[in-house]
């Protein structure tokens, strides 16, 4: 099958195609059938030979989606614009996955949420609780610790 194609002259940042014909397998810097016209895109300058174009048309040649949208901006062939490019959608087992990893991430959200929530509750609760416990707990360690410490000082001091 013969296809209108670009391929690519010019330098790494000053790129320039030819619009060729040629088939549709084929390496497009190999042998083509024909030269059938230039495209600039810094300038957007297309240089093309209308009457060759048709004819291979004619003949059944097919275009890249690129060349076919180039031509009917120049307005050397007549019909629409074509999407050059399709994003393909995920196969159905794909999309399972994103899913069921959806599911999970919002599932494990709500879960951490409310039980975030809840400890920081019961939290200030048992501090609260503790904080009420710990000044009565303190007073009764210090006079009980108290004698302790002093008997036990001069036992050091007799040692000493």
């Amino acid at each position: 099958m013969l296809i209108v194609k670009l391929a690519q002259t010019g330098k790494t940042n000053k790129k320039m195609f030819r619009l060729i014909i040629s088939e549709k397998s084929r390496d497009p810097y190999g042998n083509v059938l024909e030269i059938l016209g230039s495209y600039n895109p810094h300038s957007k300058d297309l240089a093309v030979k209308d009457e060759r174009i048709k004819y291979w048309l004619s003949k059944g040649a097919q275009m890249t989606a690129t060349v076919n949208n180039l031509l009917v901006e120049k307005k050397v062939i007549e019909g629409k614009k074509v999407t050059a490019s399709k994003a393909g959608k995920p196969s159905a087992k794909r999309q399972e996955q994103i899913k069921v990893k959806a599911d999970k991430k919002t599932a494990t959200e709500t879960a951490v949420a409310p039980a975030a929530e809840a400890p920081v509750e019961t939290t200030e609760e048992k501090t609260e609780e503790k904080v009420a416990e710990t000044p009565e707990e303190t007073t009764e360690e210090k006079t009980v610790e108290a004698p302790a410490t002093e008997t036990e000082s001069p036992k050091e001091e007799a040692v000493a």
